[in-house]
């Protein structure tokens, strides 16, 4: 298998090439150059796998000859051994009906980052320890990426990880699972600006090719196309669970960034059963203007219960435009162009109607977020964090157009969001036991201004002093 970059300019790679890439060097994200193929048999065959054997056959679609199955099989058995629930990827019925919840939040930091980032840690220390390299990982995170990427990477020695975050636009418990982290590899920032102006920062450092090669950045953001595989095994692993490849199903994601529902098209563009997606989002509406419309327009962030949809550039969105265009590189560097350059973007007639067939949208304020919070809990005592109610209020437009399941994917632990969960149920959900004194511990962090070179120049005197000291 090998990778072409959604922009038509870099060199194709093969799949541990791309792990250690991130961003294509043209600023394109990189795709599989085929997709590959799962028949009726492959899915059938795949309901008598547990989630980490599930897991390296997934990725061996994706990884092979660069990582062996053997390998990969190892690697995927060690990233899931902690979880906290035995099946790692528990589905739930949500009432009396054919609807679901996927529970991805059973990870060490709560939240559907790990499921990935877990592996995606893992294959770093695999191509590195194989090459005899380090990498410096950048990121950004508007919550729960930084520290499920600081859990996978932290204590690594060929790496050094970078996060950078919204400064106060994030709850306390996500900023505390990043900043309360001892290892010395971990560097934690608080940039004055938005997680869009976080993202763009990641970005121009990449496309700064100097600064890129003297610290061989690699990423750990979803632009990392190993995210997005590692992504598509609870899709299908879910699936599976509730009758495919012989029932079909829906599923509804909140979804900011566009990475975790692309990672569903590609599950249903590789062969899944997946009669409709949703794309959940708050007020932070883009993708769901985008699909009303058929015009990407950048609006105002507007912080809201659900801080880790407050995204206004959907950076996996390109992916999808990739596709849509009919795989034209210069097409979508054109229009990335003209959206960086006037904050839209307009796609054809027939291209936008293809897309309102391959997603549905919907949009929840902050109000109704709330309302959903508090009749899940009313109906049955369960809580659920905003980003999941979003996607439940999505689940349940679905499910009364479908007659086959539709899953809801809970994203979050609902400890991580407190004070919502507190303000529409009246109860405070409580950290599990291994998070119980992270109130207690000191932080690290440095706070910057949105700007390129403060951030490069503290990263570079940070790296620079590691250096002095080994």
């Amino acid at each position: 298998m090998m990778y072409v970059s959604t922009r038509g300019g870099a060199e194709r790679l093969a799949f541990d090439d791309v792990v250690l890439a991130g961003l294509a060097r043209d600023g394109g994200l990189y795709m599989p150059e085929a997709w590959p193929r799962m028949s009726a048999a492959d899915i059938r065959g795949f309901a008598r796998l547990s989630y980490p054997q599930l897991a390296a056959e997934v990725l061996a679609l994706f990884a092979t000859p660069a990582i062996d199955r053997a390998t990969l099989a190892q690697l995927c058995d060690d990233a899931y051994r902690d979880f906290a629930h035995p099946q790692v990827a528990p589905l739930v019925r949500l009432g009396d009906g054919d609807a679901w919840l996927l529970e991805l939040f059973h990870g060490p930091t709560l939240a559907f980052k790990d499921y990935a980032l877990q592996v995606l840690g893992r294959l770093f220390d695999l191509v590195l320890t194989r090459r005899g390299e380090r990498v410096t990982i950048v990121g950004a995170t508007s919550g729960d990426t930084g520290s499920a990427a600081i859990e996978a990477c932290r204590d690594r020695d060929r790496i050094d990880i970078f996060i950078l975050h919204p400064h106060g636009r994030v709850t306390d418990v996500q900023r505390r699972q990043m900043t309360t982290v001892a290892a010395a590899n971990v560097h934690n920032v608080a940039i004055e600006g938005t997680f869009d102006d976080c993202q763009d920062l990641v970005k121009a450092l990449f496309n700064d090719q100097p600064f890129r090669d003297r610290h061989q950045l690699a990423a750990v953001n979803s632009i990392n196309w190993a995210r997005i595989a590692a992504q598509i095994v609870y899709y299908v692993y879910a699936a599976v669970r509730l009758g495919a490849p012989d029932t079909g199903v829906s599923f509804a994601v909140p979804t900011g960034n566009f990475g975790n529902v692309f990672a569903a098209w590609a599950a249903k563009r590789m062969g899944l059963p997946i009669e409709t997606l949703i794309v959940a989002s708050n007020r932070n509406d883009i993708l769901t203007r985008f699909f009303d419309s058929g015009e990407m327009a950048m609006g105002e962030v507007h912080a809201t219960l659900s801080p880790s949809m407050d995204i206004q550039v959907s950076s996996n969105f390109e992916r999808y435009l990739f596709e849509l265009f009919a795989r034209d590189g210069n097409r979508v560097a054109a229009a990335m162009a003209e959206f960086r350059a006037t904050g839209r973007f307009q796609v054809t007639a027939t291209e936008w109607q293809q897309a309102r067939a391959d997603f549905h949208a919907v949009r929840l304020d902050d109000s109704a977020t709330l309302a959903v919070i508090g009749d899940i809990f009313a109906r049955g005592g369960m809580t659920v964090d905003p980003h999941t109610a979003i996607g439940i209020a999505g689940a349940r437009l679905a499910s009364g157009e479908r007659q086959t399941p539709v899953v809801a994917v809970a994203t979050a632990h609902p400890a991580k969001f407190p004070d919502a969960v507190a303000a529409a149920t009246g109860v405070s959900p409580a950290l599990p036991p291994r998070l119980a004194d992270l109130f207690t511990k000191p932080e690290r962090y440095h706070i910057l201004k949105n700007d390129l070179s403060s951030v490069e120049a503290h990263i570079d005197g940070i790296l620079a002093r590691k250096g002095e000291s080994s």
